[in-house]
């Protein structure tokens, strides 16, 4: 299932990006001092929702994501179809419409299944322990990219360890909302995921309800297919 790895890493990496949401600041700063504003921030945020587009291996997914603290997150995507991927703080869902299958993942069973953590202010603690950031050209605004009008301030994440599955994060950050407009991951094998957020709004009010979700009666369900418990 091509398209469900897929899904399970855009999954850890957009509980990442849920995290980075937000900063705040009008004076000149350092990167670690912008990055640690990101985490003050986050801690005053009660839910997000946008539009996302989701690019990767040339392929666009496109949905609407929606996010609520402590570890709530849903996709619901109309590219491809239907797909929806959801956590709600205890198990990870993900449909699949073309394979008519479902994945479940119970998050309580294994200790490496901490991405959720990320969705935390406790989690972008650790995304400062474990990434280095610099401003790309310093806090001024920037081309979102070349031939563009869009200004935006960029700081890259470099890791400091081996074990982040990501070697570099780059966060475009609108200057005006400091809102998070992209973000770009890159792999060990510079493969590379990215992230385009628009029409975000944040604490809309959205309920527990919305992370409910009742799969096909007849799809395919697989369970525990994330991980393993190991002696």
């Amino acid at each position: 299932m091509g398209v469900g790895r897929v899904s399970i890493k855009i999954f850890f990496f957009l509980l990442l990006s849920t995290c980075t949401g937000f900063l705040a600041a009008q004076e000149i700063i350092t990167a670690e001092r912008y990055l640690q504003m990101v985490s003050e921030r986050y801690g005053s945020i009660r839910d997000y929702e946008a539009k996302i587009l989701i690019r990767s291996g040339g392929t666009d997914m496109l949905g609407t994501v929606s996010h609520l603290v402590p570890s709530f997150l849903r996709i619901d995507f109309t590219r491809p179809a239907e797909q929806v991927i959801l956590f709600n703080g205890d198990l990870l869902t993900i449909y699949l419409p073309q394979y008519n299958a479902v994945l479940n993942q119970s998050t309580t069973t294994n200790s490496r299944s901490s991405g959720a953590s990320l969705a935390t202010a406790q989690g972008l603690q650790l995304l400062r322990r474990n990434y280095i950031p610099v401003f790309v050209t310093g806090p001024d605004p920037q081309p979102l990219e070349r031939g563009s009008e869009e200004q935006v301030v960029q700081l890259r994440l470099t890791r400091r360890s081996i074990s982040e599955g990501f070697r570099e994060i780059l966060l475009s950050i609108n200057p005006n909302t400091k809102l998070i407009r992209r973000i770009v991951g890159t792999s060990i094998a510079e493969g590379q995921v990215r992230f385009d957020f628009s029409d975000i709004k944040v604490n809309q009010g959205i309920p527990e309800q919305r992370f409910i979700y009742d799969s096909p009666a007849s799809a395919n369900m697989f369970n525990n297919f994330l991980f393993q418990d190991t002696d």
